[in-house]
């Protein structure tokens, strides 16, 4: 199976994070590839942010159509997820929706660490749309200034480990969800400081969408994922203008 990871980040150094953590996550004979948008922000904390986002991830997944049996878009918060599935015929899976399935399977309430402040209000409207608010226990974040977008990890290690517990003890999380890609792997390195289990979505992301390559379900011919109708555009990238150009 061949699985296509797009960061919606024009950083580069977090798509090394992302390879290092899904190449990890796969299965032996998982096919991976990756691509990193052209355009938009070194890390994304808001909804505009997003919007911009959603759209490189849909010009750079373009350039590769016809060559992946499944997409993840690698930033939490999935920008542009619901457009690209009406885009795509195969499975196309986002960071915070495979997260979050994760957290629900080990248990009922969940808490979202992340990298900033300003990411808190747009992450709790992603819980709402995905209809699992009344499961989360809480949101900590980041609040100092990031010196490097591609070390946090090193730079605030100790700060995510504490509001991890936090959110344990006085959130009362059952599950530790690290969000962003920027945190990609961290889990792994939580595990055994943390007293609940926690969840990378890099990974649930690859896994999540692997299974459903495997299962097979095909693609959606009616209903409110079907793919775009055909018709004139202008102005678009030619590969995501094909996508959608009228037959001639």
């Amino acid at each position: 199976m061949r699985l296509l990871v797009v960061n919606p980040n024009i950083s580069t150094s977090v798509t090394a994070l992302i390879e290092a953590e899904a190449r990890r996550a796969a299965s032996p004979d998982t096919a991976l590839s990756f691509a990193t948008a052209a355009f938009g922000v070194a890390y994304i904390e808001t909804r505009f942010e997003a919007l911009v986002g959603g759209y490189a991830t849909a010009c750079a997944a373009a350039e590769h159509a016809g060559t992946f049996d499944g997409l993840v878009v690698a930033a939490f918060g999935d920008p542009g997820l619901g457009g690209l599935k009406e885009l795509f015929d195969v499975p196309v899976i986002g960071m915070t929706e495979a997260a979050l399935a994760s957290a629900c399977l080990l248990g009922a309430r969940f808490s979202i660490i992340a990298i900033s402040h300003r990411i808190q209000a747009w992450y709790r409207e992603c819980v709402e749309a995905n209809g699992l608010a009344s499961r989360l226990a809480s949101i900590r974040s980041l609040t100092s200034p990031l010196r490097d977008i591609a070390t946090v990890q090193e730079d605030h290690a100790e700060r995510l480990i504490a509001l991890s517990r936090q959110a344990v003890d006085e959130d009362g999380a059952d599950v530790i969800v690290v969000a962003g890609a920027p945190l990609a792997g961290l889990a792994r390195t939580l595990r055994n400081r943390i007293p609940v289990p926690v969840v990378d979505g890099v990974s649930s992301a690859v896994r999540h969408c692997e299974s459903l390559v495997a299962l097979q379900p095909g693609a959606a011919m009616q209903g409110s994922f079907q793919r775009p109708p055909s018709k004139p555009n202008a102005g678009m990238p030619p590969a995501l203008g094909r996508l959608l150009r009228a037959p001639e």
